[in-house]
């Protein structure tokens, strides 16, 4: 019930997450069937045209500029069509980085398959110069046309 003081009642939320969702398992299985989702309308839907239910960048949107992972969905419909040349185009940092980003979720899916938690570790330094080098890449990606 609402109390008048404390305004409406919160809905009580269990204690603890049933035992199947706790499973080291269950977030990179979720992550990939949610990629999975994704690449199945991604693969049928060109984000080359207008008129599909693709997300506008947010930062584009607000600065009319382009972040480090804008084009990263048309990149990734090019190669799944096989343009590999235009999934240069759209957007090569992330491209170079794809096969290292695929590499990190098959380790979190196999730890995680195994039964054990995987929470990679990532220096300040390392974060730093990746850091360092998303905004270099906008900054270069803005500039030369």
């Amino acid at each position: 019930m609402a109390d008048a003081a404390t305004g409406p009642a919160r809905p009580r939320l269990p204690r603890r997450l049933p035992r199947r969702l706790r499973h080291p398992a269950a977030a990179p299985l979720a992550v990939l069937c949610a990629g999975v989702a994704g690449a199945v309308y991604l693969y049928v839907t060109d984000p080359h045209q207008p008129g599909h239910l693709l997300p506008q960048c947010p930062f584009r949107y607000v600065t009319g500029l382009l972040c480090p992972a804008c084009g990263g969905t048309r990149m990734v419909y090019d190669l799944m069509h096989g343009h590999l040349g235009r999934a240069w185009l759209d957007n090569r940092a992330l491209l170079l980085a794809s096969p290292l980003a695929l590499a990190l979720l098959g380790t979190w899916m196999v730890h995680g398959l195994r039964g054990r938690r995987w929470r990679p570790r990532l220096a300040p330094w390392a974060q730093a110069l990746v850091l360092l080098g998303a905004v270099a890449w906008a900054v270069a990606r803005n500039l030369v046309p």
